[in-house]
């Protein structure tokens, strides 16, 4: 079986189960609705007590729900559109089914590891799965070098490498300035942690996604060849991932919980993300 025809099945498998988990997310409303429930710690926190997230608290199970629209309704016909191009020869279309389906992986490999398990466990841990393995056959498909030539010289990598570094230094002090503070203090918990055994997003984050975005920036800033690779798979899932966040930033706005100042910064973020990829991806030329 040849490549395409792999990456075909696991991205329509990821295509049909991810809108099935979105859908469900959204739309479930079983339960009695929200309570209080004390902590080991101790502290009291608002459980949302509703549909698949009734186990977790309000502010993160609006959130979740919130990204499941973002999934649902813009990364799912990304998707399509990237695996079309794709199947089409197109070079843009592969490195934005490689940003998408990335976007996809570190959305399950977070629903798997912060949601509280529920009755989807395994189809989170299979669409993180079949995610990982499909990002990693195209990651193969492609030959640097050559991708590398296919920019135009005008490209403007400076920009979207420095705003790749800059956002990932502005979102590595806003977890550091959640973290920090409890440590110096003495209390060493996080008010953000709520009932949940660690903070999983920063921990991520700050160990694993803000490193590479930054890794990912200064090669696309120095025109690197594997820069342009990663550089543009890791703006196109950052452009998403805006997306989402400021989806649920909306979302926490309309519950009632104080969005100042991210409504501000997310969303503007967000607009640059999608204007840094525009430009990218207008850039490459025919792999034919």
């Amino acid at each position: 079986m040849g490549r395409k025809k792999i990456v075909f099945i696991l991205v329509l498998s990821i295509i049909v189960i991810s809108a099935v988990v979105s859908w469900t997310g959204i739309s479930s409303n079983d339960g009695q609705g929200t309570y209080q429930y004390e902590t080991i710690r101790g502290e009291k926190v608002t459980i949302y007590g509703k549909g698949l997230y009734k186990h977790m608290s309000a502010e993160v199970a609006i959130q979740g729900i919130a990204q499941d629209y973002v999934t649902l309704f813009i990364a799912i016909p990304l998707l399509i559109i990237s695996l079309i191009l794709y199947y089409k020869g197109s070079m843009r279309g592969r490195l934005l089914l490689t940003g998408v389906l990335s976007y996809f992986f570190i959305t399950y490999l977070f629903y798997l590891a912060m949601a509280m398990y529920n009755e989807f466990f395994l189809l989170y841990a299979f669409l993180m799965g079949v995610s990982f393995f499909s990002i990693t056959i195209m990651f193969m498909s492609f030959d640097i070098i050559k991708l590398s030539c296919l920019f135009c010289n005008n490209t403007p990598v400076k920009f979207v490498g420095g705003f790749l570094i800059f956002n990932a230094f502005a979102i590595a002090m806003l977890w550091l300035s959640i973290v920090v503070p409890p440590l110096l203090n003495g209390s060493i918990y996080p008010k953000e942690l709520e009932h949940y055994t660690t903070l999983i997003v920063q921990g991520m984050d700050l160990g694993l996604l803000l490193p590479l975005a930054t890794v990912s920036g200064a090669l696309l800033f120095m025109k690197k060849p594997l820069g342009y690779l990663i550089g543009s798979v890791y703006s196109i899932f950052l452009m998403i991932l805006m997306i989402a966040l400021t989806g649920k930033v909306i979302a926490m706005g309309m519950a009632g919980y104080n969005i100042i100042p991210v409504i501000f910064i997310i969303p503007s973020f967000g607009i640059i993300s999608i204007i840094c990829n525009i430009l990218l991806l207008k850039n490459v030329g025919s792999n034919e």
